[in-house]
Parts: structure tokens; C-alpha cells; sequence
């Protein structure tokens, strides 16, 4: 029998979707799953984007520019420049969804073996678009009881190889919702710039910060920066349009820009449905930001301070994105998080998790800890963490 590539034996599994099947298997039963496993919002996407498809009159659906639509970059640029983020249609293309971002950012500035230092517990798929590219991940541990902020840069330069090429983070972070302040960014900038590295920062989350007194601030805003900065974008949650499969790779460094673009030209382009809605998407009104940012910070304050209620649980207060990590009285999350689906109900109903240890690339770390979204309303929210509570007490029990 033709056996598989080794680079696919070693593609992890997603943390997030994997316990999908017991899920389903729950729902079969009867039992409703509340989902704090996926970063899927429940907000209305914006009827401005969906007009925009619905009342399309398009006679061929014809490809696309392989930088996406020059008024869509055009109007992208006036959007960055508004939020003080000095971006020009030149240092756009459009790709789809974040994720290819990502990849097309490996695949111009790393080759097979060499390293990426990335702040653990990140997106899982950094692991996932890694391996794909051949890059090997080297993971500087932050922790709950530092509420996930960025390490020491001693730690950082400590795992400086010459095989390495970049370091990537999330701001604000998938899993964790940590924001990193102007003086982290500054050190990370200050590092790159000493060792001739890339600052990779994926900023898909910019609009996401609940407390007045915290801000966002962007690598594409640091001076000096422009030829190690590339920043990572999508429309995916700004807009909830998840399945519009929309972001962009931005970058100053022209020689990144024209290297991304041959991946760019491989794939063709990006889908010319999803561009226009993302494209109509940016006159969605600051009304529809007030009200979302209100919606979550009411979520978030409700889901941490019920978290906090529960006897062995300890969690970070998230200071942006829609998740946290909250470590749980229990050995091994991942059996936990099996068993929710599997074995237990609360009036038939249960919650699906996502366990942590996906998140880290350091093994038997993690393992206690869960990933909770909290994209769904107030309500089911404080009745999630309720089950959970309950669950927590039979379980252990077992």
C-alpha cells in the first residue's frame, strides 16, 4: 500500500474541531452542546455586506486580480490609514482567509528547517501551517499566573539560532486574549531589528479590547520596522464573515510583497464573491463595532467572573480577542473534554471545550487547561459554566 508523506503524519489535529464527532453524537442523544470551542461569533454579519452579494448582477464570475481587487485594496488602505496605520495599496494583497496570509509569510521568508519562535499557548494552527511549510517551531512558554504576558526578551534571545528567521505573535492573542502593550512591541521590535529577524504579528483581533485604558498597537506602526514588519489580517471576525475566507498580508518590505504575490499568482486568486462582501463590508457603520465591543465585554465579564466562582479553576482576565485559558482541577483536559460529550448531561444538556495542550508546541504542557470562547450570549454563557461547575464535581468524583 502507497504510504502517506511524513509531513502528514506529523500535521497535528485541530484541538478545536477534533472532538466534533462526540459533539455530534451528543446532539444525536438529545443533549444541546453549548459551543465554547470555536471562535465562531453569533453576531449578525453586516447587512451591508450581504447586499452587497445579494444584489450583485454579475453575468461571469470571473477571476479575480491575484492581489484581489484593486478598489477593495484601494478602499482597505483608507481604512488602515483611518486607524492611523500607515498602509498603501502596495503593501496589500488579498488572500483567503488569514490562514493563507500566514502561510504565503512562511513561504517568502522561511525554507525547509529553518525556525520560528512564537509566545506559547498560540493558535493552534501555527503548528499546523508550520509543518506544511517545512518550518520548525520553537515556543517561548508565557503563563496563566503572568496572565500570558510576553516573556522576558532574555528568554527569546536565548533561542536565537542562525536558522532563525522570524518571530510571530498574536495581538491580541488566540487562545489567551492578552494584549500586548506598545513597550512589548517595542522590545520585540528592538530584538528583530538586532538580529535581522521578521516581526510576523497577526492582528486579526485589533478591534477586540474591552478596557478603556488599553490599546491596540500595531508592528505596522513601529518606525524602523518597515522591512521586518508583515502583519497578518481577516475579515473573519472584524465582521463575523468566517466563511467569506477573506484576510490580507501586509508589508513595507517590497521584497516580501513581490515574493508573496508569486505564492499569490500560483493560487490563482482569491474568491470574488467573498471580496465583494468584504470589500462593502468596510462602510459598515462604528454603530456595529460599539454595539459588538459592548456584547463582548458584557461576555466576558460575566464568563470570567462565574469561572472564578468555581473552586480549583484559575483564569486570566482577557484583555481582547473572544477567548481564555482556564486551568481546570483536572489531570488531563483532553479526556475531560471527551468525557463532557460522551458521558455526561445536565438536564440533557453539556458544553463543548477545547482542550489547551493543542496550543503548545512544548510537549505535556497545557494539560489541565482548557480554551473557552466566548461567543455566545450572556446567558448561555453563565448556564455553560454552570454545567461545567457540575460536571467538574461528578468527574472527580469518578
Amino acid at each position: 500500500m502507497p504510504k502517506i508523506s511524513l509531513k502528514g503524519q506529523k500535521m497535528p489535529e485541530s484541538p478545536i474541531r477534533k472532538l466534533v464527532p462526540y459533539a455530534e453524537i451528543a446532539k444525536k442523544k438529545g443533549h444541546k452542546v453549548y459551543h465554547l470551542n470555536i471562535g465562531q461569533p453569533d453576531i449578525k454579519t453586516p447587512d451591508v455586506a450581504l447586499n452587497a452579494v445579494k444584489n450583485n448582477d454579475i453575468k461571469v464570475l470571473e477571476y479575480s486580480h491575484s492581489a484581489g481587487f484593486e478598489s477593495y485594496r484601494t478602499k482597505l488602505s483608507a481604512y488602515y490609514k483611518s486607524h492611523e496605520l500607515p498602509i498603501d495599496i502596495a503593501d496589500i494583497i488579498i488572500t483567503t482567509g488569514g490562514s493563507e496570509a500566514l502561510l504565503f509569510a512562511m513561504g517568502s521568508t522561511m525554507d525547509v528547517d529553518d525556525e520560528i519562535i512564537i509566545p506559547e499557548p498560540f493558535y493552534a494552527n501555527y503548528n499546523g501551517f508550520s509543518t506544511a511549510s517545512g518550518v520548525k517551531v520553537v515556543p517561548v512558554i508565557s503563563t496563566i499566573d503572568e496572565g500570558f504576558a510576553l516573556p522576558p526578551i532574555a528568554a527569546f534571545e536565548k533561542l536565537i539560532t542562525p536558522k532563525t528567521k522570524a518571530i510571530l505573535i498574536c495581538n491580541p492573542g488566540n487562545p489567551t486574549g492578552y494584549l500586548y502593550s506598545k513597550e512589548e512591541i517595542l522590545q520585540l521590535a528592538e530584538i528583530v531589528k538586532k538580529h535581522d529577524l521578521f516581526l510576523i504579528a497577526d492582528e486579526v483581533y485589533r478591534e477586540f479590547i474591552y478596557d478603556e485604558n488599553d490599546k491596540h498597537f500595531s508592528v505596522m506602526n513601529v518606525p524602523g520596522l518597515e522591512e521586518n514588519a508583515i502583519m497578518i489580517d481577516s475579515v473573519s471576525k472584524r465582521y463575523s464573515m468566517c466563511g467569506a475566507r477573506i484576510g490580507c498580508i501586509v508589508s513595507k518590505n517590497k521584497e516580501v510583497m513581490a515574493t508573496a504575490m508569486k505564492f499569490a499568482q500560483a493560487r490563482l486568486s482569491p474568491p470574488t464573491y467573498a471580496q465583494i462582501a468584504s470589500e462593502a463590508a468596510l462602510d459598515t457603520p462604528q454603530s456595529y463595532f460599539d454595539d459588538v465591543i459592548k456584547e463582548y465585554k458584557e461576555r466576558r465579564d460575566a464568563l470570567i467572573a462565574e469561572l472564578q466562582k468555581i473552586e480549583g479553576v484559575k483564569v486570566a482576565t482577557p484583555k481582547g480577542a473572544f477567548y481564555c485559558i482556564a486551568k481546570l482541577p483536572v489531570k488531563n483536559a483532553d479526556n475531560f473534554a471527551q468525557w463532557l460529550l460522551e458521558s455526561y448531561e445536565n438536564n440533557k444538556e453539556t458544553v463543548m471545550v477545547a482542550p489547551a495542550a493543542g496550543f503548545y508546541s512544548t510537549p505535556n504542557v497545557g494539560l489541565d487547561e482548557v480554551r473557552i470562547a466566548y461567543v455566545l450570549k450572556k446567558e448561555d454563557l453563565i448556564r455553560s459554566v454552570a454545567i461545567l461547575k457540575e460536571a467538574l464535581k461528578v468527574y472527580n468524583q469518578k
